[in-house]
């Protein structure tokens, strides 16, 4: 009874090679079966071809700020945008907004020959969609768009053309509360402008009483005046006192008109530099990428790879064949014995 306990099977090198080889005949058999198998299913499948595009976003920085100020700091529009603008990018590519338009471009749902009438149509295409068009950051801060088809040339079309899309998408985005605020700017720049056209007018007509200059015409009519009583001019000081009261009169509005026109300008000036900046914002229409390589017709197919198919098919069905026939004889020799 010893004696056959110690001739049972061992799990070392030597008796896993003695075993194989008492059961070659069966484990090539099979293998060649998983081989054939594997090279028919291989040929079966469809090649696709991958075409690529790697761009670099463009640094995020203000337009309107990077050219209407004198910032040195400031990042120019030719800067590389950097970890944040890559991951703002791959949030474009992988909008509904892209994706949708592409599908409807090229008749995706055709293509990828996904029935309308079937159950759950949209989310086929999705997860079709998702399956042949990837996304992803390089390690150098650019982004890739790989696109996998049949078709070569559809395969480069789409890419480039989901490539043009990210800059229509984001000028969109930004656009939509540009023109809000420019909206805001504009109407407070114009209301201010009538409000100190109104003003303006208000100081004509003071003006028109004689008030030109408050401060130097008070001085002046008072030293006028003291002369005048001085040399017993009666005539003339009562003229100089007309022009004193009229001063009198409106001089207080006059200078409270004046400085509140003063500090409405430059309220103005300021305003309209944001005027002019929220204008640039919502009509600049500069690209938000540079592409590095754009994508061309694949003249070799990219999947699938036959040889790998066929290599993990084949080894895979002889351990599986190997560890099922020593799964079936500890059974029986447990059921014999």
């Amino acid at each position: 009874m010893e004696k056959t306990k110690n001739e049972g099977f061992r799990f070392d090198s030597i008796d896993l090679i003695l075993y194989v080889y008492r059961r070659k005949i069966p484990l090539i058999v099979i293998s060649l079966f998983a081989f054939l198998v594997s090279l028919i299913a291989s040929l079966t499948i469809p090649p696709k071809f991958k075409s690529n595009v790697i761009m670099f976003p463009t640094s995020s920085t203000s337009v309107s700020k990077t050219l209407l100020t004198d910032n040195p700091s400031q990042k120019g529009i030719l800067t590389l945008g950097e970890e944040e603008e890559a991951e703002q990018m791959l949030q474009v590519l992988n909008s509904g907004q892209i994706r949708d338009r592409i599908i409807m471009k090229y008749d995706l749902m055709d293509h990828y020959e996904v029935d309308p009438d079937s159950k759950f149509p949209l989310t086929r295409l999705r997860n079709k969609y998702k399956k042949n068009i990837s996304f992803k950051k390089t390690q150098f801060m650019s982004v890739e768009i790989s696109v996998l088809d049949t078709d070569p040339q559809m395969a480069a079309n789409i890419a480039n053309n989901i490539a043009s899309l990210v800059d229509s998408t984001m000028n969109l985005m930004q656009q939509d509360r540009a023109f809000l605020a420019l909206k805001v700017v504009e109407e407070e720049y114009f209301s201010l402008r009538d409000q100190i056209r109104v003003l303006e007018d208000s100081l004509n007509v003071l003006r028109g009483f004689g008030v030109y200059e408050y401060e130097s015409q008070a001085e002046v009519f008072s030293n006028a005046y003291a002369i005048a009583i001085a040399e017993k001019n009666i005539e003339g000081a009562r003229e100089i006192e007309k022009k004193l009261k009229v001063l009198e009169k409106y001089g207080g509005a006059y200078v409270s008109i004046s400085d509140f026109l003063e500090y409405e300008k430059e309220h103005l000036s300021e305003l309209k530099a944001k005027y002019a900046e929220a204008q640039v914002e919502a009509n600049q229409n500069l690209p938000h990428k540079f592409i590095l390589d754009q994508a061309y017709k694949a003249e070799k197919k990219s999947y699938p790879k036959k040889s790998l198919i066929v290599f993990v098919s084949t080894v895979s069905a002889f351990f599986l064949a190997l560890i099922l026939m020593f799964v079936f004889e500890s059974i029986r020799d447990r059921v014999i014995g």
